[in-house]
């Protein structure tokens, strides 16, 4: 198993500002875990003031991404996995859920909030016939990720990934050239690869969303909902799997989940996959 302390930490602090708030730490206080501070905590709140049902949406978010990894590695046969924006380890994480449906299952996660890579061994107890690997960075710098030794050691980038980025591209406005560092990350990966997304939206309530992010902003947090054709458009260069850019408990939900309002969590979600 790869040693969280001998991963490139590419620059970036590495010891926790608990005076502000960071989106995974909120993100965490939302899924009810303990890895979060007073800061994190006000902001959670006061987003949970304008959507009292956000700590529903977020586990609804999350639950996404468990069910795409199940369908990526059950049936599109992927068993790589570049998790960006992993955000502080909880039940389920990414190569528990691939490990279980294939112990080989590689996974690189990414972060760049110090208290995940504290938390780095938590994310690196791989099956001793996989592995994972941790890379301290910035989702804003792609080829800091591209050149960390870490990725290159754990996955076979001629062989395809599956590209993570799940609830992540809203910290990123237009001007931050999302489309470009997206499609810097699927450059690198061979056809057959995949790139999965779930993004905020305004389109089930721009009032309330509008003051998240007015509460997000306050705190020095970059949050920018998007329609879903704008989140259609991130996933240029792939080919969308059905069911499409959907409302995210509604894509592929698991027997038993359909009756599930589709506008309960206000998250657009979907699959693509590189030609």
């Amino acid at each position: 198993m790869p040693d969280s302390r001998s991963q490139t930490t590419t620059g970036l602090p590495t010891k926790i500002d608990t005076s502000v708030a960071h989106e995974a730490r909120v993100y965490d206080y939302w899924l009810g875990g303990k890895d979060n501070y007073p800061a994190d905590r006000a902001l959670g709140d006061a987003i949970a003031h304008h959507i009292p049902a956000i700590r529903t949406m977020a586990r609804a978010n999350r639950a996404f991404l468990g069910r795409a990894v199940h369908y990526l590695t059950s049936e599109a046969g992927i068993n790589q996995f570049l998790d960006i924006g992993t955000g502080i380890p909880t039940a389920g994480n990414t190569h528990e859920v691939a490990q279980r449906l294939d112990p080989a299952a590689r996974v690189v996660y990414v972060d760049n909030d110090p208290i995940v890579l504290a938390h780095a061994r938590a994310l690196m107890a791989s099956k001793p016939q996989g592995k994972t690997a941790f890379i301290h960075a910035d989702l804003h710098d792609p080829a800091a990720i591209l050149r960390d030794d870490a990725l290159g050691a754990t996955l076979d980038l001629d062989q395809p990934v599956a590209i993570m980025l799940v609830a992540i591209m809203m910290y990123f406005r237009d001007s931050d050239h999302p489309h470009e560092i997206i499609g810097n990350l699927l450059e690198v990966v061979p056809s057959g690869s995949y790139l999965v997304i779930s993004h905020p939206t305004a389109d089930f309530d721009a009032r309330a969303m509008a003051r998240v992010v007015a509460s997000a902003e306050e705190a020095g947090i970059t949050f920018y909902p998007r329609s879903r054709a704008e989140t259609e458009s991130l996933f240029a260069g792939t080919e969308l799997i059905e069911p499409g850019v959907v409302p995210v408990v509604t894509w592929r939900p698991n027997p038993g989940e359909d009756a599930t309002d589709p506008e309960s969590a206000w998250y657009w979600a979907g699959v693509g996959r590189k030609p």
